[in-house]
């Protein structure tokens, strides 16, 4: 089998393999054709694909003679037309893209989207959206200290006493959590809400306090994610929020529902009742954001409080992040690759079948089928 690496486009700085795992895959018995300079911007040049063993082609090359080939960004359209009975492994986000997914399909090709792969336990090794959110929620939190105009410690000076900044992080998932621990290594005073009463002795063993509002939906079963509640939780979600949001110097909202719009849970209302100087970072802006007013890959400045629509700050980390991202596809592939080297696409695996979505001309996950 021949695995081709392509090159992100502009302003992805990562790469899904680098040579380490290049190397790894050869030892598969599988052959590796690298786009030139797909691995720049991760700090992976040319020869040292080579030294793994990888062949460096074009672009157009890699695409008409790899079998599978990885990527982190869906392909456009222009690469896809040409495309016929290969098979393809990246981003695709196909509960918002229905209509990508029956191109897809008519084209004949295998789509694997990692986004949608069953987040179980036996899955975390592979979870992309757990290892890129992680990055996500340390550099929200970063990026919130070289915004904000105050310090984050408590700092005892001759001069006089400066107060910890305080940060509300909204939900408590991996972004969240390692916001938290961030946070709270830089000196903030950290409060955290989530609609999951059972991240609650996480949250509090990293330090922060739980703001709980009873009633809230079952989310055991929703794989980590929030979902949708009732209006009576919602209003009373609310009102809990804006007392947090009031006092807050600095907010992280990460909250997102799979297949649907992120929820709203800071308004204008509550974004105006907030101080001068602080600052928003929302890593759910690609998916319509947790503020009224977030626009993604935009910062939007109302009322001397800043808000910073992100979703993409995993690649202001790309040699990490294609680190985790490459270990996470090696740890996928290794479910359908023999001692030989050959594709075996074993449907009796469910990770393998909850991660294809596109196969032999239909749509395949029962998810977007519908």
């Amino acid at each position: 089998m021949i695995i081709g690496v392509l090159q992100e486009p502009s302003p992805e700085t990562r790469v899904s393999l680098l040579p380490e795992h290049v190397a790894i895959l050869k030892k598969w018995n599988v052959e590796v054709l690298v786009e030139s300079n797909a691995g720049v911007t991760a700090f992976a040049n040319d020869e040292k694909y080579t030294e793994a063993g990888a062949t460096i082609k074009s672009r157009s090359e890699v695409l008409q003679s790899s079998d599978f080939i990885v990527s982190i960004n869906a392909l456009p359209q222009s690469e896809i037309d040409n495309l016929k009975s290969k098979i393809v492994l990246g981003v695709y986000q196909p509960l918002f893209n229905a209509a990508l997914m029956k191109d897809l399909a008519a084209k004949g090709l295998t789509v694997f989207s990692m986004d949608m792969l069953p987040r179980t336990t036996r899955a975390q090794s592979m979870d992309i959206l757990s290892s890129q959110a992680n990055i996500a929620g340390y550099k929200a939190v970063l990026l919130a200290a070289n915004l904000f105009p105050k310090y984050f410690p408590m700092f005892m000076t001759a001069a006089g006493s400066i107060p910890p900044a305080k940060m509300l992080i909204l939900g408590a998932g991996v972004a969240g959590l390692q916001a938290i621990a961030t946070g709270k290594r830089l000196g903030a005073v950290v409060e955290v809400f989530d609609t999951r009463p059972a991240v609650k002795e996480e949250v509090m063993s990293l330090g922060a306090k739980f703001v709980e509002v009873e009633g809230a939906a079952d989310a055991s079963k929703a794989g980590g994610y929030a979902v949708e509640q009732s209006e009576d939780f919602m209003q009373r979600q609310k009102a809990k929020i804006a007392e947090s949001v009031a006092k807050a110097d600095i907010i992280i909202t990460t909250a997102q529902i799979p297949g649907k719009r992120a929820p709203i849970l800071i308004t204008t209302e509550m974004m105006t009742a907030m101080k001068n100087g602080s600052v928003i970072i929302d890593l759910a802006a690609a998916t319509g954001g947790n503020t009224e007013l977030t626009r993604n890959d935009e910062t939007v400045v109302h009322k001397g409080v800043s808000i910073v629509g992100n979703s993409a700050l995993a690649s202001t980390m790309p040699s990490d992040a294609s680190k985790l991202y490459g270990k996470n596809i090696l740890n996928f592939l290794q479910l359908m690759i023999d001692k030989e080297g050959k594709f075996n696409l074993n449907f009796e695996d469910d990770l393998v079948k909850g991660t294809c979505v596109v196969h032999g001309g239909e749509i395949t996950n029962e998810r977007i089928a519908p």
